[in-house]
């Protein structure tokens, strides 16, 4: 009694604020359920709608090329600050707290702090072309800049990451170089031999926890542009968030929310199967 007493309060929190919601949106999906009316049964309507949904589509191509973009690049990024942070250097605690301080700035601040860099006419990125003649574009108000703008404010909040790969980087063996360095191994050939297989499941949790969150991206495109221009930056959250409080579908953004859910449970399946191709455990390497 006592061991449930104690857990009573996650147990609730769990019950009322996940567990629930999550069957009740399950059946909300097969129902047209509107904000103030009784809900439906309607079946496999909203699915079937979903085929022939042009704002569909577009948010799922949006969202994919942002993944492709910011994932990666958010990988390779943290692992080369990292890398420089784990040198011995005058004031190493203090750029490691610069570099994770974005990582802790609420969603809706950091939107709007990139709102001021990516402004047309007076922000941070255009102000210091001008200085050298060039005329910035519209960043967020250009259908073909306002993407990759999202893409590249993504970048800047890789402080957790960075955290997590400079612990792994932590825990590589130092005799490891030492050995290469006496076999005539360069820093390339140290990176990629040792680095990053030494490095690879620390990659593999960061990659697996990238994509989760990528794919529901939402803070940014809502405060800086609205889906827009022409719904180049309507990614799924955001469009899911549009049929459930702008036109009050709430079974139509159930579905939506379902779909995701499959398209994320599947995606994290394929690379956990691949882990083993590419990621590197000394402890299963020592039974085999």
């Amino acid at each position: 009694m006592t061991f449930y007493l104690l857990i009573l309060p996650w147990l609730l929190g769990f019950l009322i604020f996940i567990a629930y919601p999550t069957i009740r949106s399950l059946y909300l999906s097969f129902t047209r359920y509107e904000i103030g009316h009784t809900p439906t049964f309607i079946g496999l309507n909203n699915f079937i709608q979903l085929a022939g949904d042009p704002d569909f589509w577009q948010s799922l191509k949006v969202t994919t090329i942002y993944v492709l973009g910011s994932v990666p690049g958010s990988t390779i990024i943290s692992i080369g600050i990292a890398m420089l942070l784990a040198r011995n250097i005058r004031g190493v605690s203090i750029w490691r707290t610069i570099y994770f301080l974005p990582s802790v700035v609420g969603p809706i601040a950091v939107a709007v702090l990139w709102f001021f860099v990516f402004n047309p006419q007076y922000g941070l990125i255009n102000t210091l072309l001008g200085y050298i003649g060039i005329e910035g574009p519209g960043w967020l108000t250009s259908e073909q800049w306002a993407l990759p703008s999202m893409i590249f404010m993504s970048w800047w909040t890789v402080g957790g990451q960075v955290i997590i790969y400079l612990a792994g980087l932590k825990n590589i063996p130092k005799e490891l170089y030492e050995v290469a360095e006496i076999d005539g191994a360069g820093g390339w050939r140290k990176f990629r031999n040792i680095t990053i297989p030494m490095l690879s499941s620390t990659i593999f949790f960061n990659v697996v926890l990238g994509f989760i969150g990528a794919f529901q991206i939402f803070e940014g495109p809502l405060v800086l542009t609205k889906g827009g221009p022409n719904k180049a930056t309507l990614t799924y959250m955001l469009n899911l968030y549009n049929q459930a409080f702008q036109f009050g579908s709430l079974g139509y953004a159930s579905a939506l929310a379902w779909i995701l859910f499959i398209i994320i449970m599947a995606l994290t399946a394929v690379i956990i199967r691949s882990s083993s191709l590419w990621v590197y455990y000394e402890a299963e390497r020592e039974r085999r």
